[in-house]
């Protein structure tokens, strides 16, 4: 297992722009878990190792790629119908053994090799079984097919000794699909990264248990534990920690001996009941990385022994805001996925707003086709970091950079649908 060097995540206190806190990861994280091999029906979802070369081609040999007939170019004639003597049917799994003679036709199956020639040049078109006319034990073909026609080339979809997939991809049925074809049964991933959560807090109180007034149920907790679901993460679970220091650090403590990252909501400032802030402290060390964004600003990084630790704001729209654009990436260069960023996509504004310069800001939306068929983005009614349900009714999220200070309808802004990071 690799590990972090200590007080990795130390960083200067001014406001962090987003990309710069993300190009800072990219240079002080690697992967924290260990490789291991597993079975192709396994894989989906993991992070692969290393780049996967190819020990066979796709096709591994000439085919057809239709049901009809295989025959030498220069045997047809170029304006009127020709007729060949059918000498042979070949089906996929089955290559015909025999070369093929010139002025002959050969029935020929989709996927069925290409018959080879008397002197190793085989036929070199394929004709539908739809374009031609059987006639006893000739075929009767139509003027103007192409040479090379419906025939497949070996190695047309994969050569052997390329590469086909890339160390850190994170795989999907079809690069499975692909590994598949060339023979593979097994993969090299890493282990799925174990992220310890919980919340801490003598007023919240796990849904389903009763909530006295001047308590709350726990939404962030579940929120986190589905975001790291969805990344492939493993999580480990916590529960909620009392508001005191020793359970706080020994939770902490035993959270880091079994898991390879720590990932918390709020508790960090500087509140008299904030604990987790000085049990961080008291185990290892924690810097906060002020990040030119809203909602959120705060979040804090830092290490408890190698064991890297992050706290993300309390409140539930800055947690997921934060997690998606900050937390996400860090968490996949630990768990061995290459850096990537979600696709944004331009849209029209259907609103106006004013924010502040040098930060980074993310509006909920949802998107509308207007009058013109064109996608117009439409804001939330309501922009507090605590409506969580503008997470639910949005459909995702406009960016807006740092030298942007006022945005008027029509305008076109950066658009970031909820899709695009699995939500």
């Amino acid at each position: 297992m690799s590990q972090l060097t200590d007080d990795c995540f130390a960083f200067g206190g001014k406001l962090i722009p987003v990309a710069d806190a993300l190009a800072r990861f990219r240079e002080i994280l690697t992967p924290v878990v260990d490789p291991e091999e597993v079975v192709l029906g396994a894989a989906l979802g993991r992070i692969l190792v290393e780049d996967v070369v190819a020990s066979r081609s796709v096709p591994p040999h000439d085919n057809s790629a239709v049901d009809g007939y295989a025959v030498f170019f220069d045997d047809l004639s170029p304006d009127a119908e020709t007729v060949l003597p059918v000498a042979a049917t070949v089906a996929a799994g089955h290559p015909h053994t025999a070369p093929q003679q010139h002025g002959t036709a050969i029935r020929i199956y989709t996927g069925a090799p290409m018959p080879a020639g008397e002197n190793g040049a085989g036929p070199d078109t394929v004709l539908m079984q739809e374009d031609c006319r059987s006639d006893g034990d000739h075929v009767v073909i139509p003027p103007g097919i192409k040479r090379g026609a419906n025939r497949r080339f070996a190695g047309e979809d994969i050569s052997e000794g390329n590469r086909i997939l890339e160390a850190g991809v994170r795989l999907r049925p079809q690069d499975i699909g692909l590994a598949a074809a060339t023979g593979l049964t097994s993969l090299p991933v890493y282990k799925p990264l174990r992220v310890a959560i919980f919340s801490t807090g003598d007023e919240i109180r796990e849904p389903g248990t009763e909530a006295p007034s001047g308590t709350v149920y726990d939404s962030n907790r579940h929120t986190l534990a589905a975001l790291l679901r969805g990344i492939g993460a493993e999580v480990v679970d916590m529960g909620i920690l009392p508001d005191r220091l020793e359970d706080i650090r020994g939770g902490l403590a035993g959270a880091a001996s079994e898991a390879d990252m720590i990932l918390t909501s709020g508790g960090v400032s500087s509140g008299g009941e904030d604990h987790v802030k000085a049990a961080v402290e008291a185990l290892g060390s924690l810097h906060f990385w002020r990040l030119a964004i809203k909602p959120g600003r705060p979040v804090a990084l830092g290490q408890i022994g190698r064991t890297p630790f992050v706290g993300l704001p309390g409140n539930p729209v800055a947690v997921m805001v934060t997690f998606l654009r900050v937390a996400r990436p860090l968490i996949e260069l630990l768990s061995g996925a290459r850096p990537s960023a979600p696709e944004l996509f331009p849209v029209r504004a259907a609103f106006d707003y004013k924010k502040k310069l040098d930060r980074r800001e993310y509006v909920r939306v949802t998107l509308r086709r207007n009058g013109d068929g064109v996608l117009e983005a439409e804001k939330f009614e309501r922009d507090g970091a605590g409506v969580l349900s503008s997470m639910v009714a949005a459909d995702g999220l406009v960016e807006l950079p740092e030298s942007c200070t006022r945005i008027e309808a029509g305008d076109i802004v950066d658009y970031l649908p909820f899709s695009e990071v699995g939500l």
